[in-house]
């Protein structure tokens, strides 16, 4: 644990002139680890990932291979902006791989929160070792860990999917961000040119929209929670409170009820809406959102949003109600 322990020295990184001191030391630090070999990362497209990936396009350049790996329980729009951001505007080598039916088809009738993480896990790893297992001279792992996940886990960030890789591949590890809190990881990435809409994307589960979709999931719901989110932040932005409200997002659950529709009735699904404010994820308060704009969300995801007759809000802090529903 002495070489993943936080130097005392250490000072905290709350400023863009700390972030771009920062930046230059790990710029040097990765030329020198690196040389001239190859380095492949797992690009989720989330913060972490995307700090890293943007560190080592200054360090390395082209000796980087990004692998985005579409598992079809991202949120709208997430996919195309990893490759506008990676590929586009940063001319990053990067591989994206469309794996949607590949994961639908491993969760079709699968209904355990625990064993859909799985499978979404384990699908995930195979995915990425196939796509390792294609190129050639890759010598260097690159991982988002950063420090609460060596304080939580002793060094293993698993949902970064790479703990499961087989041996044989022996890469070694590129960990720049493993001494950063997250706030920190966000000033940096914000020093490196990254969109703010990446740089403060709010807090999402390993497994995706898959725990937002509960119970089996399907295509059409899973379309639902995937419409509906994008409604909700779509609002909470024009509203201001994207970066008031610590976490907010849609589940469609895995029953419906009766409505009418066109003067016709309808068996269709609710979208029950969570937003909630917190410190340390161990508590949490529900926003009090201003009835105007729920009336809002509501008429927009009742409009819009096919397959769905009602809209709720949950109003359970944590606890006893966890922050995600699965």
């Amino acid at each position: 644990m002495e070489n993943n322990k936080r130097p005392e020295t250490m000072e905290r990184i709350t400023t863009a002139a700390l972030a771009e001191q920062f930046i230059a030391e790990q710029v040097a630090a990765l030329r020198a680890q690196i040389g001239n070999k190859k380095v492949l990362l797992a690009l989720s497209g989330g913060v972490d990932s995307s700090v890293v990936a943007a560190l080592l396009i200054k360090a390395v350049g082209s000796q980087l291979t990004a692998v985005h790996v579409n598992h079809g329980l991202l949120r709208k729009g997430e996919p195309e902006q990893v490759i506008e951001v990676f590929r586009n505007q940063m001319k990053a080598n990067l591989v994206y791989v469309d794996a949607v039916d590949r994961f639908l088809d491993k969760l079709a009738g699968v209904t355990d929160p625990e064993k859909k993480r799985k499978v979404i896990g384990a699908e995930f790893i195979r995915v990425f070792e196939e796509e390792a297992r294609k190129l050639e001279g890759i010598e260097f792992l690159a991982q988002g860990t950063i420090y609460p996940d060596i304080l939580e886990s002793d060094g293993v960030k698993a949902h970064h999917n790479v703990g499961g890789l087989p041996e044989d591949l022996q890469f070694a590890l590129v960990e720049p961000l493993k001494f950063l809190f997250k706030d920190e990881v966000r000033v940096v990435g914000k020093a490196l040119g990254l969109p703010d809409s990446m740089v403060y994307r709010q807090p999402f589960p390993g497994p995706g929209l898959g725990v937002r979709c509960t119970g089996a999931i399907t295509r059409d719901r899973l379309e639902a929670v995937r419409e509906s989110d994008a409604i909700l932040r779509e609002e909470f932005a024009k509203a201001g409170l994207a970066g008031k409200v610590w976490q907010y997002f849609t589940i469609v659950p895995d029953y419906k009820s009766t409505g009418v529709k066109g003067g016709k009735r309808c068996f269709e699904w609710p979208v029950v809406l969570r937003a909630v404010n917190t410190k340390d994820a161990m508590s949490a308060t529900v926003e009090k959102i201003p009835y105007e704009l729920l009336e809002k969300i509501v008429a927009r995801i009742l409009a819009e949003v096919k397959g769905v007759n009602r809209v709720l809000y949950d109003l359970s802090p944590k606890p006893c109600a966890t922050i995600e529903w699965e």
